[in-house]
């Protein structure tokens, strides 16, 4: 679902996933994950509309993030996998012991992680071939002012 500034493309208004959008959009738009529920992911949204950032968002419980898409972000992040589990949420405190992250190699995660998007921490923002995991703003901010993003 299209999010944003109100700058954004409109044939993502007619997008009815996150990949028809990515496709029909130029692909230098910035991706927004998030769950429309979560504070911090309100927060987000709300600080990436307060800079004028025109961004896609995706909503990760209804279009889950595939195994490729986490390894590829996983890989630009540069952050251990740990860091992509939603260590709060109800679904990752359902998981076995041996279903957790230090019990998992990375692959193995991924692949655990590509089954629920609420195993996912969020909200995840990808642009310009960065990952940003979780909202710290100070993160955010220094990738704003390195970017040329706002209108």
């Amino acid at each position: 679902m299209p999010g944003g500034s109100g700058n954004v493309d409109k044939r993502l208004t007619t997008a009815t996933t996150y990949k028809e959008a990515f496709t029909m959009a130029d692909h230098a738009q910035t991706l927004f994950i998030c769950y429309p529920r979560c504070s911090t992911c309100a927060k987000a949204r709300a600080w990436l509309d307060g800079h004028g950032v025109d961004y896609v968002e995706r909503d990760i419980k209804t279009d889950n993030p595939t195994y490729e898409e986490l390894k590829r972000w996983w890989q630009l992040s540069g952050l251990p996998v740990k860091r992509f589990f939603n260590t709060s949420g109800m679904s990752y405190r359902r998981l076995e012991a041996d279903q957790r992250p230090d019990a998992l190699g990375d692959d193995e995660a991924l692949h655990l992680l590509a089954t629920d998007g609420m195993l996912v921490k969020r909200p995840i923002l990808v642009d310009d071939g960065q990952v940003l995991v979780g909202f710290r703003m100070s993160d955010w901010e220094g990738h704003l002012n390195a970017q040329p993003h706002k209108n």
